[in-house]
């Protein structure tokens, strides 16, 4: 019997507060560009550099996979919310690994400024590849990263812009009921 290789993922965490048609377009450019099996998209818990979340957990992971549920090289996984409390990108890695080959790890522009801040960041920079997406008003700084890709968006979306109750019409219509449904209750 032969014996096959893990399959090859890019891994795509975020808040994910509400997701929106800017995480759709990166999902698709990073599966037309990259070279992978698939592509694992995982909400996180709380992000390490926050202390708080506007949409609870369940609801944004529940929102992720509603909206990516019919692309079969897109797995979204429960890992970072199952732990319930804060995961360092590091320890998704590493439980990723077990199954999969981690080769990119996609992130945005804005997330360039803190990336040596991330925990264990001289392990990531040794053995991913960083994907990042180009984000209106940040410049790409990639002097300090061993291996690097950059994709170009053209979408200027903000969550911050969603939850407070203009541009929902960057809401994928499968959702878009209950993320209205959902703020509507929180104000």
């Amino acid at each position: 019997m032969v014996k096959r290789d893990k399959p090859t993922v890019a891994l795509f965490g975020g808040s994910f507060d509400p997701p929106h048609k800017g995480h759709q377009k990166i999902v698709d450019l990073a599966l037309k560009s990259l070279d992978i099996d698939y592509l694992v998209i995982m909400p996180t818990y709380l992000n390490p550099f926050k202390e708080k979340w506007h949409t609870p957990p369940n609801i944004r992971f529940k929102w992720t996979q509603e909206l990516f549920e019919d692309n079969k090289k897109v797995i979204v996984s429960e890992y970072e919310i199952e732990e319930n409390k804060s995961v360092p990108t590091y320890q998704s890695i590493s439980h990723l690994s077990k199954i999969y080959s981690i080769k990119y790890l996609i992130i945005g522009s804005d997330n360039l400024k803190s990336l040596t801040k991330w925990y264990n960041f001289e392990w990531l920079n040794q053995n991913i590849t960083w994907v990042i997406f180009t984000r209106k008003g940040y410049d790409i700084d990639t002097d300090r990263l061993n291996s690097f890709k950059i994709l170009d968006m053209d979408i200027d979306i903000s969550s911050t812009q969603i939850r407070n109750g203009s541009d929902r019409c960057l809401i994928d219509k499968k959702i878009l009921d209950s993320v209205n449904q959902f703020y509507k209750g929180t104000k």
